[in-house]
């Protein structure tokens, strides 16, 4: 009975503790860009997986809430759709796999009728699809240099490395 008591004050304690460290939905404390690489077997060659979400109402919701699955082997790229409405202010994010003819429409337009602006990027790589393009500086298709490499952020090259080595 002593050890029953004991296990259920254990697990009060850690769903306090959790609860009092969790994140108050303040997207300056979660770092998307550590993303560990998969530990799971790849279902085939040159395997890869992208942030994924329909319609979030911002990037933040997006990246945090986003499945976790594998690209279909047509898929190449990972595609991002942003939506908002004046001032920046986020309408919709919706981040998918994607093949090169659907990354044809990169890029940004505003949809005067709907009174919002659609701006569309690709990027080829492990979860790439971090950001979310809001001008036509950034709406763009990246690729990585080389054909047989993924594309992986700098930030989480070093973070890929920091954990190897630990």
């Amino acid at each position: 009975m002593a050890v029953w008591r004991a296990l259920r004050r254990v697990a009060i304690l850690q769903i306090l503790l959790l609860s009092a460290v969790s994140d108050t939905g303040d997207a300056r404390h979660v770092n998307f860009y550590n993303v560990r690489p998969p530990v799971d077997a790849t279902p085939f060659p040159r395997s890869f997986k992208c942030f994924t979400c329909e319609h979030a109402s911002d990037n933040y919701s997006c990246n945090r809430w986003a499945e976790d699955k594998w690209c279909p082997q047509d898929a190449e790229l990972c595609m991002t759709v942003h939506r908002f409405g004046g001032h920046g202010r986020s309408r919709s994010v919706t981040k998918r796999c994607a093949t090169r003819d659907d990354c044809r429409a990169v890029g940004c337009r505003h949809h005067r009728n709907l009174g919002h602006t659609e701006c569309v990027s690709c990027c080829e790589g492990l979860v790439c699809n971090i950001e979310v393009p809001t001008n036509r500086s950034n709406a763009v298709l990246v690729l990585s240099s080389s054909s047989d490499s993924l594309c992986v952020p700098p930030i989480l090259t070093v973070a890929l490395a920091a954990w190897a080595v630990w």
